[in-house]
């Protein structure tokens, strides 16, 4: 019996002590990882969104140019510049709709 040899050691306090210790870092430990399990599933949605944000700005560039073509506007060449040469963490938006 090791464990009752230990309590013996260094008395039932400082055993009682440590062995608390250990179950607060296994509770810590699991609460950690779910964090951080969680904190990869906000990233990949917060990824998602951005890449939808930039399609939605594409695809608003093209109905604001049908529509112009439609009605026999000029189209606003400056906002469509600015959009074709957007780029993002060293990515070209590589859409060309």
């Amino acid at each position: 019996m090791n464990i009752i040899r230990f309590i013996e050691d260094v008395g039932l306090p400082i055993a009682g002590g440590i062995i608390m210790g250990y179950f607060i870092f296994l509770i810590m430990k699991q609460l950690m990882s779910n964090l951080v399990n969680d904190i990869k599933g906000v990233q990949a949605i917060t990824k998602m969104l951005i890449t939808r944000a930039s399609i939605m700005n594409n695809d608003m560039i093209r109905i604001d140019t049908s529509v112009s073509s439609a009605l026999n506007l000029p189209p606003d060449l400056d906002r469509i510049a600015r959009a074709e040469n957007f780029v993002e963490d060293g990515k070209i938006d590589a859409r060309r709709d």
